[in-house]
């Protein structure tokens, strides 16, 4: 009840993402449109204390006349002219001894215009005086207050546009993100439905649907694998899996199969074929020197003659066959699908063919071996693994018998055994 009661309180993988990526957008979304604000506000700022440079040094040429004439009309008017015109809340205009000339004032009518002030105090260095210059004598001065009309218009403006464009991140963020959720738990939430089949109904005819996503429908095509072999290996795979673990696969010399995994192999395709009613042949293969390179130049050479026939017989072969290596100089190959006993032949003929060019040995020495091949075809030779292996075994001594480096096929029901013929 305990574990019940738990499982109904966890939120959905749905929802932990969804939460997730809606708090990654917005996180995003905020910074960039905080990063953008203080950045435009800087940008506004720059330009507005520029331009209000720009408006002094323009005062500066216009009233510089008056300035030196010590005329007060004429600077009030020059003054006026130009101040009214441009973001400037007072103007006013100094002789060199520091006395009064002209002075221009922006009214302020009403609630707009006391906020525009707050704004031009709050971004603007205030206020800005620059020299009247004559003749490079400095004979007064003018002090300028910016007035914020034109740059809370920017600033709006700015923030509206900002705000249009956050509005549309975070639709697009979300759309994005139901699109990727859907991409995630669709084909997930489907595997779930299966599982839950093939374990609580025995469903093992249900199948995933191919996904989007190349990790969820490799998933899913394992998984389907995995139902398509349930069924039938059920029983058999605990047995097998038992046996494989306390034994390995492969021989550690030549990187083949070794005779356990062939052997498994083997038993598997007989069970395949006898309800395909198929053939398959089994190759048994073995060297006719070795004995005399290895006792002649020791294990070493003996070792790279076995990887150098390995590697021989594995180049001959389809990428369908299995070769592995039974023990010693002896090795063993599954022909699988077959579609005639020739076929069998004439890859035979190829690896014995592969075997005439010379092996390097370490040293450098040259060395050349044969091989000598006995064929079964299942199940014309044998209708076991044990029975089929022993067919392509009795064959091999026979090409041994009657021409070392050569083949044989084995003949129905042929019941000889072994003659003790070694390399």
């Amino acid at each position: 009840m305990i574990a019940l009661n738990n499982t109904k309180h966890r939120r959905s993988l749905r929802s932990v993402l969804s939460r997730g990526h809606l708090g990654l957008a917005m996180v995003a979304v905020t910074m960039a449109s905080v990063s953008l604000t203080i950045l435009g506000v800087i940008a506004l700022k720059v330009y507005a204390d520029h331009n209000l440079h720009l408006i002094g040094r323009s005062i500066n040429y216009t009233v510089e006349a008056a300035v030196v004439f010590d005329d007060s009309a004429a600077a009030t008017e020059a003054l006026a002219l130009i101040a009214s015109t441009e973001a400037v809340a007072e103007a006013k205009v100094f002789t060199a001894d520091g006395e009064l000339l002209a002075q221009w004032k922006r009214p302020e009518t009403d609630l707009l215009s006391k906020v525009e002030m707050l704004l031009a105090n709050s971004l603007l260095a205030q206020p800005v005086t620059l020299p009247i210059l004559h003749q490079g004598r400095e004979v007064g001065t003018v002090t300028l207050r910016g007035h914020g009309a034109n740059m809370l218009r920017f600033l709006i403006s700015g923030l509206l546009g900002i705000l249009v464009c956050t509005v549309l991140s975070a639709w697009s963020a979300l759309f994005l993100s139901r699109r990727l959720l859907n991409g995630i738990t669709g084909p997930l939430r489907q595997l779930a439905d299966v599982a839950h089949a093939a374990r609580r109904e025995r469903a093992f005819d249900r199948r995933v649907p191919a996904a989007n996503i190349k990790e969820l429908n490799n998933l899913g095509n394992d998984f389907n694998a995995l139902l398509d072999e349930l069924e039938s290996w059920q029983s058999h795979l605990k047995h097998e899996n038992e046996t494989l673990a306390h034994q390995a696969s492969h021989d550690s010399l030549t990187d083949l199969p070794n005779r356990a995994y062939f052997e498994a192999r083997l038993a598997r395709t007989l069970r395949v074929l006898s309800k395909a009613n198929e053939k398959a042949a089994v190759l048994f293969l073995d060297s006719d020197r070795f004995k005399g390179i290895n006792d002649t130049y020791g294990h070493a050479a003996g070792d790279a003659v076995l990887v150098a026939v390995a590697t021989r017989i594995r180049a001959q072969l389809r990428e369908e066959d299995l070769v592995a290596r039974l023990g010693g100089d002896e090795f063993a190959i599954l022909l699988t699908p077959l579609h005639k006993t020739e076929d069998a032949e004439r890859i035979a003929d190829k690896i014995i063919a592969s075997m005439l060019a010379p092996i390097v040995l370490p040293d450098q020495t040259q060395v050349v071996t044969s091989l000598s091949i006995g064929v079964a075809v299942y199940p014309e030779h044998g209708a076991t693994p044990d029975s089929l292996l022993n067919a392509a075994d009795t064959a091999m001594y026979q090409a041994k018998r009657m021409d070392r480096g050569g083949q044989h096929l084995s003949q129905v029901q042929q019941l000889a055994s072994p003659a003790n013929t070694r390399s």
